[in-house]
């Protein structure tokens, strides 16, 4: 499963990160912040909380809104 992190700039695309990656920098650093592009769809968000769950970690993931356009919005997700 691949992931879009959020973008530096507005014009810029999204980049990808898979799954693994993720569960590579967790296992190295033991707790991580990722902010995560509106382009992924919350089915894809709850399915990355669930599988981290299975593994006996906490997850924390939630929606922050940076402007009052609704469409301004990012996905924070904290694992540890």
């Amino acid at each position: 499963m691949d992931l879009k992190l959020v973008r530096s700039l507005v014009n810029e695309k999204p980049k990808n990160i898979s799954l693994n990656a993720i569960e590579e920098i967790v296992n190295k650093e033991g707790q991580k912040f990722f902010y995560f592009d509106k382009e992924n769809s919350h089915k894809s968000l709850i399915a990355l909380v669930e599988h981290f769950e299975k593994k006996g970690l906490s997850v924390y993931y939630r929606t922050i809104k940076y402007s009052l356009d609704e469409n301004d919005f990012m996905y924070e997700v904290h694992i540890l």
